[in-house]
């Protein structure tokens, strides 16, 4: 018997103590490197996008990986590969924590959007000002 899994996932990570490491000059590098760990998992990220301090994923996140083991090998791998590349004495950290929402089909293409306006978004909002309303549309706080 086959399993048919669909789980889309918008995955919001940021820097340790949100400090605003992430310069536009390493952003492509840094999600182009984030996307190839996600090939090299079999993990599809769909889009990737972000700010000086934090990053979104859009992920199709299979069945044969949890989303535990999938942040782990993200966050670890890339925060080693950047300090190699841009900061040798290992400034760079990620929280240790991440927020993962699911995404339904009909909403891939207005989450993928909103990963690529983050710039335009956060003229408005703050980190925690978006945070906090993810939790409240996922009803995880009130």
């Amino acid at each position: 018997m086959n399993s048919f899994v669909i789980n889309h996932l918008h995955v919001v990570f940021g820097t340790k103590n949100r400090v605003p490491l992430i310069e536009p000059e390493l952003e492509q590098s840094i999600y182009n490197y984030i996307g190839g760990i996600g090939r090299n998992l079999g993990i599809p990220i769909l889009k990737i996008g972000g700010m000086s301090d934090h990053i979104h994923l859009l992920m199709m996140l299979p069945a044969t990986i949890s989303l535990s083991k999938t942040m782990h090998n993200i966050k670890g791998s890339s925060s080693r590969w950047i300090n190699d590349q841009f900061f040798q004495d290992n400034e760079f950290k990620w929280q240790g924590g991440y927020s993962a929402f699911s995404v339904s089909l009909s909403n891939i293409d207005k989450v993928k959007q909103y990963i690529e306006r983050q710039k335009i978004h956060h003229q408005y909002y703050s980190y925690e000002e978006e945070h906090r309303g993810f939790l409240r549309r996922h009803n995880i706080i009130e």
